[in-house]
């Protein structure tokens, strides 16, 4: 069952029903998953499709993401669903926003991803004002975090997410878990409404210090929540150290709260590398 101490949500970060059930079964409990175009290729059924040689029509994905979003959502009613919409960098905030439109009708719970770009934020922004819950990701700056509070302004806590991938910055050499640390500072500063999800988890370090920092939610994939429930879901102690010394530091910046989001400048190459890794992801279920 859930550890006293523990105030982060902890969400599943994956496409399987199965892996949800064997987590739920394992930990006692779960608040949450996440999913996107990859994990959703990953899916076993999909897999077996896709090994006889047989590819989806564009209906037929959508369809098949709702059986599993909606078989996540009979598994965690009381949970958060991330559901992703399928963009590029072409993509305008027009499209997403018709995507996000049904993909939040198909379950009660659903929070819809959208890439923190400034298309996205725009699709965001009025997908809040339509009463949608969401989900940014692809967040590697802090300014795309100060974008996403002030492009989902009147929001209630809990209906923003925004998601720094803190692996993908490690793999570049800095530390992505001093991206959450500022983020969470900055909205601590601001008081804002937007919680921090933990993404791209690939360690048990990285859990560890989520943990240690209460962090709003982190998402991990199966084997790493799996490892944890195994080892009876020890939590950090007060005089936890994350070492962080392998990694280039990411200073924090002061940015007001009060900036139109549209003026706060961004860009970094990840954001790209992701929009085409998932969009690559998307096109390989249609073998187009």
């Amino acid at each position: 069952m859930r550890p006293d101490t523990l105030k982060t949500k902890i969400f599943l970060d994956g496409g399987d029903p199965g892996e949800t059930r064997s987590i739920i079964q394992a930990m006692g409990f779960l608040d949450g998953q996440t999913t996107n175009p990859t994990l959703i290729s990953k899916n076993p059924s999909v897999q077996k499709r896709l090994g006889n040689g047989e590819y989806f029509g564009e209906e037929e994905i959508l369809e098949n993401y709702k059986s599993i979003v909606s078989n996540l959502s009979q598994l965690l009613p009381d949970g958060s669903i991330s559901i992703e919409v399928n963009a590029d960098g072409k993509t305008t905030a027009e499209a997403m926003l018709s995507q996000a439109s049904k993909m939040f009708s198909w379950i009660p719970n659903a929070h819809i991803k959208f890439p923190t770009t400034y298309e996205g934020l725009s699709a965001a922004e009025q997908a809040i004002r339509e009463g949608m819950r969401v989900n940014m990701t692809l967040c590697f700056t802090q300014e795309q975090a100060a974008a996403v509070h002030g492009a989902t302004g009147g929001a209630p806590r809990g209906n923003v997410f925004v998601s720094p991938f803190v692996g993908r910055l490690d793999d570049m050499g800095y530390n992505g878990m001093g991206l959450i640390e500022n983020i969470m500072e900055m909205y601590r500063n601001e008081k804002s409404h937007v919680e921090t999800l933990v993404a791209s988890v690939r360690s048990m370090e990285h859990l560890m210090f989520s943990l240690h920092l209460q962090a709003d939610i982190v998402t991990g994939p199966f084997k790493l929540l799996k490892e944890w429930a195994d080892n009876g879901m020890p939590m950090p102690g007060k005089d936890y150290r994350y070492d962080s010394r392998q990694f280039k530091p990411i200073p924090y910046l002061e940015i007001s709260g009060k900036t139109p989001w549209k003026e706060i400048r961004f860009k970094h190459e990840l954001i790209d590398k992701g929009l085409e890794a998932f969009a690559k992801d998307w096109t390989k279920l249609t073998g187009n």
